[in-house]
């Protein structure tokens, strides 16, 4: 039985830009792993919305990332394919 292929394109490094890398660190990850460290930083900083738990506030690291004050969680798949270099 063949193994399971991965999408090897999606799981491929890609290298964040500046704004993204001060959050997720400057060396080159798959996107999963851009995704994860992100929510990771919004759960360690509370930065979910207490009254709607699909939003993130920005905090003064995230503001340049964002370009706003609050995204949705479906945003964030956006937001990262914006700041990458692949």
């Amino acid at each position: 039985m063949a193994a399971k292929k991965t999408n090897s394109k999606f799981m491929a490094p890609v290298q964040p830009n500046d704004k993204l890398a001060a959050i997720v660190g400057n060396k080159p990850l798959p996107r999963t792993e851009i995704v994860k460290k992100l929510w990771d930083y919004f759960k360690a900083n509370g930065l979910q919305d207490a009254k709607n738990k699909r939003c993130i506030n920005a905090d003064a690291k995230l503001k340049p990332l964002f370009g706003k004050d609050q995204i949705t969680m479906f945003e964030v798949g956006g937001i990262v394919s914006k700041n990458i270099k692949a």
